[in-house]
């Protein structure tokens, strides 16, 4: 989710549903150890539940970012051990990762040294051709043995040469019977599934056998699939049912604030909107919605009320 669920994204997201826990796009440790901490690490309170998402493979550096998380006022750290990317393998993170049990053990055992908050790994169900249930059992029975509690699996191989990332989201097939299997050899830890997910009706098929669920791009392209996550899987009663164009009129505001604050630095209007181009994903009218929001000349005169202006040309807006 590099490159997408930034700040802007997750404040959009935290308007839809208010408990669902929201991840950041993966930061590697060089971005934070010899970086710019404040651009990687600034957010926004109303984000909360959130949690840091870390690439890396140095137990000090991967201590270091994970105690800079803490500081800022991230709610749980997660390493990557799932992304297939060429570049990051490049850096010797990443999906490559689940090659060396050992060194996430250490990794993990690091972090959680370092920090009083959670500390959680994300990966796949194996890498290439190896689909052999014992391969990613033994990987999280080591990691679980340096003290991690909660695995987050996307329930694919991760194919390291010869497939794109995109490919890689599409082409390895999925097999959520893995991770169900993980939940019932490893009852104490906590087993969340991931990949392929799209309907409310299909996390609560899932919810019968782990412990959650994780949407990535679902809930990018599709942000309305979360409206009623807070009253179905969370149980609060009291969730305000909102309205789509509710959203987008609190979304006003904010980017208003942003481009006061940051415009000068960058910050373009289409920055924020450009996470919110699949609200209308599903209505009649969708497609004008998403290219009003996408015209360069309207974009340009930065005024947010563009998004009532581009909904108020939805036949129906629900």
């Amino acid at each position: 989710m590099m490159d997408w669920t930034d700040r802007h994204c997750r404040v959009f997201h935290r308007h839809i549903t208010q408990h669902t826990w929201l991840y950041t796009e993966m930061v590697t440790t060089g971005a934070l150890v010899y970086g710019d901490v404040e651009r990687h690490l600034r957010y926004n309170e109303m984000e909360h539940p959130v949690a840091l998402q870390l690439g890396g493979s140095d137990p000090l550096d991967l201590a270091k970012s994970a105690k800079l998380g803490e500081q800022w006022g991230y709610d749980e750290i997660n390493l990557n051990c799932g992304c297939p990317s060429e570049r990051v393998q490049k850096g010797a993170f990443g999906a490559c990762l689940m090659s060396e049990p050992q060194l996430v053990a250490d990794c993990v055992k690091a972090m959680r040294d370092a920090v009083a908050i959670d500390v959680t790994v994300k990966h796949r169900i194996g890498i290439d051709h190896n689909e052999e249930y014992g391969f990613v059992r033994d990987f999280v029975g080591t990691i679980a043995d340096a003290g991690c509690k909660t695995f987050i699996v996307h329930a694919r191989n991760a194919i390291l040469k010869g497939l794109s990332p995109k490919e890689n989201r599409e082409i390895p097939p999925l097999r959520y019977e893995v991770a169900y299997q993980l939940k019932r050899e490893f009852p104490d830890l906590e087993i969340l599934i991931n990949g392929g997910i799209k309907t409310g009706d299909e996390i609560a098929l899932h919810l019968e056998h782990v412990d959650g669920v994780m949407l990535g791009r679902e809930a990018y392209h599709n942000p309305w699939v979360m409206a009623d996550w807070d009253r179905r899987f969370y149980g609060d009663t009291n969730a305000p049912l909102k309205t789509r164009v509710q959203v987008l009129e609190a979304m006003i505001p904010y980017i208003a604030e942003q481009l006061r604050l940051h415009g000068g630095h960058g910050l373009k209007l289409n920055s924020i909107t450009r996470h919110m181009l699949g609200m209308m994903t599903g209505l009649p009218g969708a497609r004008a919605f998403r290219q009003m929001l996408s015209d360069p000349k309207r974009l340009a005169e930065a005024d947010p009320a563009l998004l009532l202006e581009a909904a108020a040309r939805m036949p129906i807006v629900a």
